[in-house]
């Protein structure tokens, strides 16, 4: 027996039927849309832009779950079809599961409510709150937005000599994530890119004529403050992610935004010299970690096996939610360093302590065993398989929201690959669960949402 990613027939009730007006369809995206923008609100160690010690776009996150439930309510319906249940409703027995066998229930449980928030909770409700293809690309729109502001940051920290150390030169391009989330700027920039490259391979009908250049412009202007994070693991995604929209938008579209992209490359880091040194150190060092790796790879290398110990361990169940710290050290070698180095963008020297093993299906395999690895990472699977699927069959035949299955497909596979080089943790962590939830949206919503324009 196999699931049909399709909704369900819901029954309209009485509230139901009354006509809403758009405003009102539209401010239910609102949280959503605070949500992705206050994730470039700083939140340093003094507690700033926290509540309670709770960064404000988490804090939105939940308001839109709010929101989302009251709407339910309200309107007395079935909120999700037994496919979207079961797709979104499986990591949370994985995740169950492994806090309750856990050594110390009691200290998985923040790590339980954390994951239960990005993976289940945040993407049902972008799910739900997302009517129709408008809204959808209301909430695309803001990760672009997000991407520039945080993008044209990290440019000008660059430029002015004032970004995270890198090299032993404060450039490292890294937005107002600040030096311990070196990643953070690299993850919504690549949102963003991704984004804006699906809206211009494939324009929404209707969109002005005067509006039209601005999703190519900036995408193309989004790869400088992307290569200047020098986050290899960033490159790698979203170069994965923009092949992806590239070859389901067709052959002659794909062979001209090859040529484009190739164009941009070499004018931006050729032509301006755009840290073109430094670059071409970091692409090279990629092809050279298991030949000459530096300190930053070797240290991954050893979480990595740390990690597939702590599996081997307790392959069923796992050594608990928020357990890799405790076991880190009974299974790594003696070659892991103490920390990383961090410094710049306004922050002292400080030793950053090696958490995690930056390889989110590891930590998963280390801290949920099989049963979570398969509940967790089926579910990702399923909204990539069925987003693709949605998308070539809109392609033939001729869908509106054409668009919007790009841009879903091309984040998902963005974070299906970042994943092989990090894990959540940060600032920009509540923006998984918004792109888990814009994929589910193309991939499990039913036709009569998907195709409205």
């Amino acid at each position: 027996m196999t699931l049909t990613l399709t909704a369900a027939p819901a029954v309209p009730t009485a509230r139901e039927k009354a006509p809403q007006s758009g405003w009102r369809r539209r401010l239910t995206l609102l949280p959503l849309i605070a949500t992705v923008l206050l994730v470039a609100v700083p939140a340093d160690g003094s507690g700033a832009g926290t509540l309670f010690g709770v960064p404000a776009a988490d804090l939105l996150s939940g308001a839109a779950v709010l929101v989302c439930a009251g709407r339910l309510l309200y309107l007395r319906r079935r909120p999700l079809t037994a496919a979207a249940a079961v797709v979104l409703g499986l990591p949370a027995v994985g995740l169950a599961l492994a806090t309750v066998t856990a050594a110390d229930p009691v200290a998985a449980l923040p790590g339980f409510v954390r994951y239960l928030q990005i993976f289940v909770l945040v993407p049902a409700a972008v799910l739900l709150l997302v009517r129709d293809a408008q809204g959808f690309r209301a909430v695309a729109g803001a990760l672009v937005l997000l991407g520039v502001v945080e993008g044209a940051t990290g440019v000008h920290q660059y430029v002015t000599g004032s970004g995270a150390s890198y090299m032993g030169e404060d450039i490292r391009a890294v937005g107002t994530f600040g030096p311990g989330d070196v990643m953070g700027m690299a993850t919504v920039v690549g949102y963003g890119l991704i984004a804006a490259a699906a809206y211009a391979l494939r324009t929404p009908a209707g969109t002005p004529r005067r509006l039209r250049p601005w999703a190519p412009v900036t995408a193309a202007l989004l790869v400088v403050p992307l290569t200047l994070s020098f986050s290899r693991g960033a490159w790698i995604a979203t170069a994965a992610g923009a092949l992806a929209v590239i070859a389901l938008t067709g052959l002659q579209q794909a062979v001209r935004a090859l040529a484009v992209l190739g164009a941009a490359g070499v004018v931006l880091v050729g032509g301006f010299g755009v840290g073109s040194e430094m670059i071409s150190q970091r692409l090279t060092s990629i092809t050279e970690v298991t030949s000459a790796p530096d300190r930053s790879v070797n240290d991954r290398y050893t979480m990595w096996a740390a990690a597939a110990g702590m599996w081997r361990e307790e392959p069923a169940t796992g050594v608990g939610l928020k357990g890799f710290p405790a076991h880190r050290d009974g299974h790594a070698s003696i070659g892991l360093s103490s920390g990383s180095d961090t410094a710049g963008a306004g922050q002292e020297f400080r030793k950053q302590p090696l958490l995690s093993p930056h390889n989110m299906y590891l930590l998963v395999l280390s801290e949920q065993g099989l049963i979570g690895f398969v509940a967790l990472v089926g579910s990702w699977a399923a909204l990539l398989v069925g987003g693709v699927r949605r998308l070539v069959l809109a392609r033939a035949r001729v869908a509106a929201a054409v668009d919007c299955g790009l841009a879903a497909v091309g984040l998902m596979t963005w974070q299906t690959v970042d994943f092989l080089y990090a894990d959540i943790g940060g600032p920009s962590t509540v923006l998984t669960g918004i792109v888990l939830g814009l994929a589910a949206w193309w991939a499990l919503a039913g036709p009569e949402r998907t195709s409205a324009a």
